[in-house]
């Protein structure tokens, strides 16, 4: 039996499922897709219950500083692709640019960034005796298990708008801005003893992209090092003193994809590119467009001005 006498015996309205299901897999594939965001990672910009609408054609027309991306999560690499969790973040570094937080302050190539629009810092709310914060997380867009109940100093994601909001709710006694970070974290990306970063003060870091030369060195090798041998599928070993890539001495390594170096709106609240180091380009789903509406647009706490939004 032929192709053709094959689909002679399906109905009409087979046909036209198939037709439909096959349009809808394009669509999902190379033009839109739906995302669902549960974390407060990029507060305010996105909140919990926005339902993204992600275009792909960015994958094939290029990605820019600033777009906010989803991706799989580049830490769950010993998982099947589809089964890794997806998270949405900005790109602040491009393959090339240099990355440098200064006092909280973000530097890409030497110059600084202004925070985007709903960007987020982390703020000390004092709370009267008894209160419930449930109220005001509620009203902010936020969870209401955010913060633990019983807490009279709460530390939340807020901008200076945000903050003036919070000021005024009955319950608020005070708010005040967290001082950036000192000291280092031995739990940021780059791991090593070399980089005595923080989540304010981190950097400078180059972006890696397709076809750089990159020296391979007992400094270097921590930020290289899983790129190379997860990300790229090399084995990496040393012997006898020496580096070894794929069983022969290697000095420097050839970049085979582009990377990007991507931080939260709620940088206070964000694991990022800070914590695990670069996205690499085969692992992003596309670019956050815009949010078609919120689980919480309607109801007792609506939220107001999520639904047809451009990003």
């Amino acid at each position: 039996m032929n192709l053709k006498e094959i689909t002679g015996r399906i109905p009409e309205w087979g046909k036209a499922f198939l037709l439909a299901l096959g349009l809808l897999l394009m669509i999902h594939l190379f033009v839109l897709r739906w995302v669902s965001v549960r974390s407060t990672s990029m507060y305010s910009t996105l909140v919990p219950g926005d339902l993204l609408g992600v275009e792909r054609w960015p994958l094939w027309t290029g990605l820019q500083k600033n777009d906010i991306i989803v991706f799989r999560d580049p830490v769950q690499d010993d998982r099947p692709r589809r089964q890794r969790q997806l998270l949405v973040k900005r790109i602040t570094g491009i393959p090339g640019d240099e990355v440098e937080i200064r006092a909280g302050v973000l530097y890409v190539n030497g110059v600084e960034v202004p925070p985007a629009p709903g960007q987020t810092s982390s703020w000390s709310i004092r709370l009267k005796n008894g209160a419930d914060a449930s109220e005001l997380l509620l009203e902010l867009g936020l969870p209401a298990d955010y913060v633990m109940p019983g807490h009279t100093v709460i530390d939340l994601p807020l901008n200076d708008s945000l903050a003036a909001r919070s000021k005024k709710h009955p319950e608020v006694i005070s708010a005040e801005p967290r001082s950036p970070s000192t000291g280092s974290r031995a739990n940021l990306f780059p791991f090593g003893p070399n980089f005595r970063w923080n989540n304010d003060n981190y950097g400078p870091l180059r972006v890696p992209g397709v076809g750089d030369t990159v020296a391979i060195t007992p400094f270097s090798l921590p930020i290289f090092d899983r790129l190379i041998s997860r990300y790229e599928h090399n084995v990496v070993e040393v012997s006898e003193g020496k580096m070894l890539i794929n069983g022969k001495p290697a000095d420097h390594y050839v970049i085979q994809q582009d990377y990007y170096f991507v931080l939260g709106d709620s940088r206070d609240h964000s694991s990022d590119s800070r914590y695990w180091g670069f996205v690499p380009a085969d692992q992003i789903v596309g670019r956050a467009g815009f949010i078609l509406l919120n689980a919480r647009s309607w109801g007792e706490h609506p939220i107001a001005d999520r639904t047809l939004k451009q990003l």
